[in-house]
């Protein structure tokens, strides 16, 4: 519907237009969804990139407008030469452990589908227009802590059959807000899922990070893992899954335990965090700015050293593609804003 010239016309009036200077663009690729009134356009680089979103995104806002679409992504063709990889590599991964269960199977299925169609593959329609059979038995414990990317994976989980089990582990409000609390009992009603909170002490941890002596996430990580590994030892549950995003590949699926294995769920399809948000935008959850719990951002009032250790976190999504650069830029930029 769209051809590169016409678009890069398009583009170059629109630069004049609003005073960008005249810069020779380079598009590698146009995807058009003609039911969604999406469209893709793929760079040759990210300097190109930028010249078709300009200063403040107003090129390809106006750009929008004037093709009348829904809405237009612009990404560089590296981009797309990583995320294949990515795929690719956990596609390997979750083949060797398609026999253990009908679920990996599944998401496999899932994965082969967006790998064929990186960029006009839509999670939310493709799960909502395919449906998959549900295993007798739980086979699945899922990591829920209330936020968009467990949410995300306790939706997943359930859509390809693996009967989960959510868990929480509650250390205390100052880990744990209520708000969150309310996402988990809607979710799991919602999606008729069997839940769980394990109460834990985490007073130490919390002391210690409030006196400045570690910042607290990979302690309470740690803590909250052994925990959840725990309970799936204990009630004969062989997969553990978890919303991470950044282990991609073929650390899609890890052993920890003698019969656990962990499955981070985004990771495996590369999901970025607009796909996440896609998805559980439909089931009316509340979403939260800003990152991380209470706990963290009292650790940062009180020693704002420890807030390069966060940076360092939403850097690493950034360059995995989990994020995008404005939305890293709001997650630091949430750190320095008055409370």
């Amino acid at each position: 519907m769209y051809s590169k010239e016409h678009l890069l016309c398009e583009i170059n009036e629109i630069r004049k237009e609003i005073g960008h200077e005249s810069v020779d663009i380079q598009i590698y690729d146009i995807i058009y969804n003609e039911k969604t009134k999406e469209l893709w356009i793929i760079t040759e680089d990210r300097p190109d990139k930028a010249a078709i979103i300009g200063k403040g995104g107003w090129v390809v806002g106006k750009l929008r407008e004037k093709l009348n679409v829904n809405s237009i992504h612009v990404e560089n063709y590296a981009n797309y030469l990583q995320k294949e990889y990515q795929l690719k590599l956990a596609g390997k991964t979750l083949t060797k452990f398609q026999e253990k269960s009908q679920a990996i199977s599944n998401l496999k299925k899932v994965l082969d589908e967006k790998l064929n169609h990186i960029y006009s593959f839509n999670i939310k329609e493709y799960m909502k227009n395919n449906e998959f059979e549900e295993c007798e038995r739980p086979q699945a414990v899922v990591a829920l802590s209330g936020g968009v990317d467990s949410s995300f994976s306790l939706i997943l989980a359930k859509k390809l059959g693996f009967n989960p089990i959510a868990i929480t582990v509650d250390a205390g409000t100052i880990i744990l807000p209520n708000q969150f609390k309310h996402n988990i009992k809607d979710l799991c009603e919602l999606l008729d899922v069997k839940h769980h909170y394990i109460n834990a002490d985490y007073s130490e941890i919390i002391a210690e990070s409030l006196n400045g002596k570690f910042h607290p996430c990979g302690k309470c990580s740690k803590k909250t893992e052994e925990l959840i590994y725990d309970y799936a030892e204990k009630n004969n549950l062989e997969f553990v899954i978890y919303g991470d995003m950044l282990s991609t590949g073929t650390q899609c699926i890890t052993k920890q335990r003698e019969t656990i294995y962990r499955i981070n769920l985004p990771a495996s399809l590369s999901t970025s965090k607009q796909e996440i948000k896609s998805v559980t935008r439909d089931y009316e959850l509340r979403e939260f700015d800003g990152f991380g719990c209470p706990l963290l951002y009292e650790v940062h009032r009180k020693f704002p050293h420890h807030k390069k250790f966060s940076i360092q976190r939403i850097l690493r999504e950034t360059r995995a593609s989990a994020l995008e650069v404005g939305e890293a830029l709001d997650l630091i930029w949430s750190f320095y804003k008055t409370k």
